[in-house]
């Protein structure tokens, strides 16, 4: 089997060991806990033709992870088709599968543009049960939106049942009508955003654990919550306010979206980077697919060199058949580039 690289300047997760137009028919399981991949390793088995080996890319400190998102939005939204795009994600290489949140939304709303919205986390449940190796991120919850100990309950029952793989994307959300058709405070998700993370973190953490909510309906005095997550499940905030600059560095990422330029995530970065310089705390964006392959790779470039070390690439498409071939060509685009 000939020697296997990285996707250079893209993703350690593309590893070119066969020619591009046999990447569908590879077969990638873990051979080492997928939260090693956050650290900038990427070490994976690889079945081609019979032939099994061990291929590890270099560690490369700065090289864009990409991961891509579920079709579990609008008319082309089902079982099927997120089985489909979770394993055609993984064969790939991606290195994760992300989903987003609308739980109700008014009629004539121009956003989202369907109200056929699958609920993200059994979403990604469903995900983890067909793969093995993608991470599963959500792009965003809407943490103040809901109450955080179910969630929380939920969250650390799919980081187990999935091997620890996943990411915690969480935001404040938008949308007044849907804060109040769920009975939650508009005016007061900042304050329950932030007790809510706390909330989440004390029922995983201490056994047994006590809280008293504020902004949040919720008393719990000397009570457990098992199994707790493992490993502990990183949270990415957000947002562009200062609040959420602030939230997102006492955390473990910042999670951006391409209503931001380049240079204003260039802003963005550098202020994170002076409270957070490690590499382990992470810079995403979530951009929508470009299926002009050269101008795609102009906008992956450009975020990377604003200091970006993670994207998730939304494809448009609406039919099933188009939004899985918009991918295999992104995919096969970067095999071929590296």
């Amino acid at each position: 089997m000939g020697k296997g690289r990285g996707l250079a300047r893209i993703s350690t997760a593309f590893l070119k060991v066969a020619p591009a137009k046999d990447a569908l028919s590879r077969r990638i399981s873990p051979m080492v806990p997928t939260h090693a991949a956050t650290q900038g390793v990427a070490i994976a088995q690889v079945t081609i033709s019979g032939e099994t080996g061990s291929v590890r890319s270099k560690e490369r400190e700065g090289a864009m992870q990409i991961g891509i998102h579920l079709p579990h939005v609008g008319y082309k939204a089902g079982p099927d088709s997120i089985r489909r795009a979770a394993e055609q994600a993984e064969q790939l290489g991606f290195e994760d599968v992300w989903v987003s949140e609308h739980i109700i939304v008014p009629k004539d709303a121009p956003y989202p543009p369907s109200a056929v919205f699958y609920d993200p986390v059994l979403t990604l449940t469903w995900a983890a049960a067909v793969t093995k190796r993608v991470r599963l991120g959500t792009s965003v919850l809407v943490l103040p939106m809901r109450h955080p100990v179910p969630l929380a309950k939920e969250l650390a029952t799919l980081q187990n049942l999935s091997g620890g793989r996943l990411i915690l994307g969480a935001g404040t959300g938008w949308m007044e009508a849907e804060f109040d058709a769920l009975g939650a405070p508009f005016r007061e998700r900042g304050k329950r955003m932030d007790e809510g993370i706390a909330l989440m973190k004390a029922v995983w953490h201490d056994d047994p654990v006590s809280f008293q909510g504020r902004s949040i309906p919720t008393k719990i005095d000397t009570m457990r919550m098992l199994p707790p997550p493992s490993p502990p499940i990183p949270i990415w905030i957000g947002g562009v306010s200062e609040a959420a600059l602030a939230r997102s560095a006492r955390l473990d990422g910042w999670h951006g979206s391409s209503r931001s330029t380049p240079a204003e995530v260039a802003a963005i970065v550098a202020r994170l980077r002076r409270d957070r310089p490690e590499p382990s705390f992470t810079i995403s964006m979530r951009v929508p697919l470009d299926t002009d392959q050269a101008a795609m790779r102009d906008t992956l470039a450009a975020y990377e060199v604003a200091g970006v070390q993670h994207m998730v690439v939304e494809p448009k498409e609406r039919g099933l058949d188009n939004w899985l071939s918009a991918v295999e060509a992104f995919g096969q685009a970067q095999l071929r580039a590296a």
